[in-house]
């Protein structure tokens, strides 16, 4: 009789190496579009908001400036309501929409969140959301005792932030040695000082001089240490990428942005905003003349291009409150007007290239999330 064979279960298992293809497939897209992610996405909100204020500055002037009727023998000219209610609720559901996907990366993949906070270049763009949110607040169409009190509580929520990231870049300049301003310093640093200029336009606008007046200090302060620097033109320069050279018009911004700020301090557009306003004119005529060192920031598009915007239109501001202070003359009107327009037109064109470009946003391989300190899986 033959010897039974006691049964074995043989479990077989075949290797299918489309296995991890599906795996990373099915990896949440959201996830890997997060990480794409960065600050430098909140141009298009500052741009947004600048121009929210500027359709609100023109409106208040135009029918307080006797010259412009005479130009274009109009009265009672008001710039459509509806359309601005429309861009002002535009302006808050993109900022809103951006601040939540943020806020997702800091909570799901905050050590990206952590490089880009201890970037050179990155860590400025953390000055862009906040600086956006105060413009929105500057430029609410609402009104009343109620919504009054929700300013200077929004205000101390958008304004405590940019403190808080003065003090971690200001303090680094001058305490840490591998943080020196002469490596360190590029066009993006100019948006720290943004913020604390912005802060003040809006703390006297609410009627307090006092905050406004230490924000507009502090700021200064380190916007002529920042501007020296960088026209030194140091070692630290060459670290500036040459897709991010649209936020050297970063240099008109500043300067406008502290004529606006000390504009709303004194109460009039006095020789010292003047002042600032022609060394911004100054260097937008400067930059524009030189269109060859933009040439290959762009060749393909990028979210840097809506670096052109938002600075032409804080200069758009600071030339309207120029022309409301001269009042009397031509030129300064015709020039509000020239460069109001521009403004738009730089606006509107990158409105419609981002939307032609869809495809190329949050890209695989985005050069301005690489020099802002993250990385991006392989798929």
């Amino acid at each position: 009789m033959a010897e039974q064979v006691p049964e074995t279960q043989i479990d077989i298992v075949i290797h299918n190496p489309q296995n991890n293809i599906i795996a990373k497939e099915a990896s949440p897209v959201s996830s890997i579009l997060l990480t794409r992610f960065h600050a430098g996405y909140f141009r298009i909100c500052i741009s947004f908001g600048s121009q929210v204020l500027l359709w609100t500055t023109l409106s208040k002037h135009v029918n307080e400036t006797q010259t412009i009727n005479r130009l274009f023998h109009t009265h009672n000219t008001d710039i459509p309501s509806i359309a601005f209610l429309l861009l002002w609720w535009l302006s808050l559901c993109t900022l809103v929409l951006l601040s939540f996907l943020y806020a997702l990366k800091c909570l799901f993949h905050f050590p990206l969140v952590k490089k880009e906070f201890s970037h050179h270049v990155g860590v400025n763009f953390l000055f862009i959301p906040w600086i956006s949110w105060l413009l929105l607040l500057q430029a609410m169409p609402f009104g009343g005792r109620l919504m009054n009190l929700s300013h200077e509580n929004l205000w101390w929520i958008f304004v405590v932030p940019i403190l808080i990231l003065d003090i971690k870049i200001y303090g680094q300049w001058f305490t840490t040695e591998k943080r020196f301003l002469s490596m360190a310093a590029n066009p993006t640093s100019q948006l720290s000082v943004m913020g604390n200029f912005v802060g003040s336009w809006a703390a006297a606008r609410m009627g307090w001089k006092e905050s406004a007046v230490s924000l507009f200090a502090l700021g200064l302060t380190h916007y002529l240490v920042v501007f020296i620097t960088l026209y030194q033109r140091l070692s630290g320069a060459n670290r500036f990428p040459a897709i991010l050279r649209p936020d050297f018009f970063l240099f008109v911004a500043a300067p406008s942005a502290a004529s606006l700020g000390w504009s709303s301090i004194t109460g009039d557009f006095g020789v010292p905003c003047k002042m600032l306003f022609f060394l911004s004119l100054f260097l937008f005529t400067s930059l524009i003349c030189r269109p060859g060192m933009f040439k290959k920031s762009i060749k393909r598009f990028d979210i840097a291009w809506w670096g052109y915007s938002f600075p032409l239109t804080f200069l758009a501001l600071a030339s309207a409150e120029y022309a409301q202070e001269v009042k009397e003359g031509v030129v300064p009107m015709l020039m509000t007007l020239v460069l109001s327009a521009l403004s738009v037109l730089v606006f509107l064109g990158m409105m419609v290239f981002t939307a032609a470009n869809t495809d190329m946003l949050l890209p695989e391989n985005d050069p301005s999330l690489s020099f802002a300190g993250a990385t991006v899986p392989n798929n």
